[in-house]
């Protein structure tokens, strides 16, 4: 596999197991994170497998970030064949209800995990359909899917980032440029820690999740768009 595949938020959790399976399957890596901070540890895993890694600190709910990110991965790579917006924040810790939600935490949750993905994706789509193909993967959440309370801003941001997967898919349904979104499920990670700080129960390992995205990435999955996978329930094939 050759393909260029552009990760955010990929410094832990689920973005650093995304980075690393894709780099044992040969893919060409553009990541990035808010922060440096963890970001190079995953760059040189993902080396040491051998794979081609462009890692750039980026804010990527900031226009000016993402154009940076996109441009310096068209000049590395040439182009950017998968792009996963995986980049979220959980808003306060422990969330609160809605009616004691500080406004301006809200609006930086709804930002970060609502506005990035748009932005990337915007900026991302025309080569795509320049070349007509192309696979978005959109990280959502059963919280996105289910209103509970007590998620808040988080889950709100979710709800959005569903909307927009559909209507990205309709609008492109016409083309070979497919976006589909995956929930996860709940994952041993500092956001779950964060989220349920007093959980007792198992949890699903990151790297035990990726199968989905290898299989949305790949060409096994031509076709299809619009679509909500559970990432933990996924019983087909990789690449």
């Amino acid at each position: 596999m050759k393909k260029v595949v552009m990760i955010t938020g990929a410094s832990k959790g689920l973005g650093r197991a995304l980075t690393l399976a894709f780099a044992k399957e040969g893919a060409r890596l553009a990541i990035c994170s808010r922060t440096s901070k963890g970001l190079s540890k995953v760059q040189e895993e993902a080396e040491a497998f051998g794979a081609e890694v462009l890692a750039v600190t980026a804010d990527i709910s900031l226009t000016r970030d993402v154009e940076r990110f996109v441009a310096m991965t068209e000049e590395a790579f040439g182009q950017i064949d998968i792009l996963i917006n995986n980049a979220s924040i959980l808003g306060p810790s422990p969330m609160p209800l809605l009616l004691d939600y500080p406004e301006e935490d809200f609006a930086e949750v709804l930002r970060v995990n609502s506005i990035s993905p748009f932005l990337v994706t915007r900026r991302v789509i025309p080569g795509m359909l320049q070349r007509n193909q192309g696979s978005i993967i959109n990280v959502t959440s059963e919280a996105g899917h289910v209103g509970y309370a007590g998620w808040g801003a988080y889950g709100i941001s979710k709800f959005a980032v569903e909307g927009l997967t559909e209507t990205w898919a309709d609008e492109l349904s016409e083309t070979n440029v497919r976006v589909n979104m995956v929930d996860p499920g709940e994952m041993d990670t500092d956001m779950h820690q964060l989220a349920v700080p007093d959980c007792d129960y198992p949890l699903a390992k990151p790297e035990d999740v990726v199968n989905v995205f290898l299989y949305l990435a790949s060409n096994k999955s031509l076709g299809v768009t619009g679509q909500r996978f559970e990432a933990q329930a996924f019983t087909g094939e990789g690449l």
